[in-house]
């Protein structure tokens, strides 16, 4: 339960939350002052007669005071409960709760992963909330990935209880997967490229995305358009002991692009060929064995950001990517070609 307090008749009391201010970014003539927003006055101070006007300020005119029954949970303690449900592997609780939020963020480099069903069923409840990153986002550490509290004040102790039964359901509806270090395999298509009449454009580019992520091309084979051979360079690298097999170019309707079927002549199975996403429809994924075999399309060379960038994240994590997988990408799954590209802080993919 709690009772309302004229602010004037407040001196001495300990407050029960902590009280927050904004501030704008202001430039005056003599000073500029930077925006702000955070505590004023935290839980637990006690007030002055030097805090009125300050808080009178913050248009407070009367405080709480807290008397909580025994069926009843303040915000902050029922942050800490819900982010200890809700943080899986991979993250950490970042401090206490400030204004009755607690945040979560990645104890490593990673790929966050949300359960979306059982995060739905969470914010359902009403009053209690979580806000995440969206899934299959790529992160390092220290980044933020989700924040949760209460919404009122005080609340019932079996709303809590609820919250803190559906999160744990899962192990935490919050993780952040590794990305593994992997040693991967190019196989460059095309007579043009075969037979010196250009230069190839997506060794390097490879180079640069698997580096971003710790990995690093450690084969690079050409072959022309001859599905027996591409599809011997595909089984010279896996004998290697690659971790990851790239193709390049090779991937159209053209009669000429042959590198889909020398991928099934090497043995890959479950084979994904064409997508819902923009650019990289005719993107592929299978697997010889157990190693990841990908096609590019040549879009990879033109286009900053592609299929490719949403899937390799998702492979050195060690997921098997499906049919049910690439046909979800569709709601997101087009790239507006910005001026200037902001991935992954946008909506492709999302």
């Amino acid at each position: 339960m709690t009772r309302k307090i004229p602010i004037d008749n407040a001196v001495g009391m300990v407050l029960p939350h902590d009280i927050t201010e904004i501030r704008p970014h202001h430039r005056g003539p003599t000073e500029e002052q930077d925006a702000f927003k955070g505590p004023a006055f935290r839980k637990g101070h006690i007030i002055c007669s030097a805090d009125i006007p300050h808080l009178k300020r913050l248009g407070k005119e009367h405080v709480y005071v807290l008397d909580l029954g025994p069926d009843e949970i303040h915000e902050n303690e029922a942050a800490a409960l819900m982010a200890k449900a809700l943080a899986g592997g991979g993250t950490e609780i970042s401090g206490q709760a400030v204004e009755g939020k607690i945040n979560m963020v990645a104890a490593h480099d990673g790929l966050v992963k949300i359960n979306t069903e059982m995060l739905f069923a969470f914010n359902m409840l009403g009053e209690v909330m979580c806000a995440t990153l969206h899934n299959n986002t790529p992160v390092n550490k220290g980044d933020q990935v989700a924040a949760t509290r209460l919404i009122p004040l005080v609340a019932q102790i079996k709303v809590v209880e609820e919250a803190v039964e559906i999160a744990t359901k899962t192990d935490g509806i919050i993780k952040v997967l590794p990305l593994n270090s992997v040693k991967a395999g190019l196989v460059i298509t095309g007579r043009e490229v075969y037979e010196g009449r250009v230069d190839d454009g997506f060794e390097p580019l490879l180079r640069e995305k698997l580096a971003r992520f710790g990995s690093a091309l450690h084969i690079v084979r050409m072959a022309p358009d001859d599905a027996e051979v591409i599809a011997e360079q595909i089984t010279f690298c896996r004998d290697q002991g690659v971790d990851l097999i790239i193709t390049s170019g090779g991937m159209s309707v053209d009669p000429d692009d042959v590198t889909r079927e020398g991928i099934t002549l090497a043995g890959a199975h479950d084979i994904v060929y064409g997508t819902p996403v923009l650019p990289g429809a005719m993107f592929l994924v299978g697997y010889c064995g157990q190693i990841p075999v990908v096609g590019l399309p040549a879009c990879g060379m033109f286009h900053k950001i592609t299929i490719f960038d949403l899937i390799l994240p998702r492979l050195l994590a060690g997921e098997k990517i499906s049919r049910q997988d690439i046909a979800a990408l569709g709601h997101g799954g087009l790239c507006r070609n910005c001026a200037t590209c902001k991935y992954p802080i946008c909506g492709f993919g999302k």
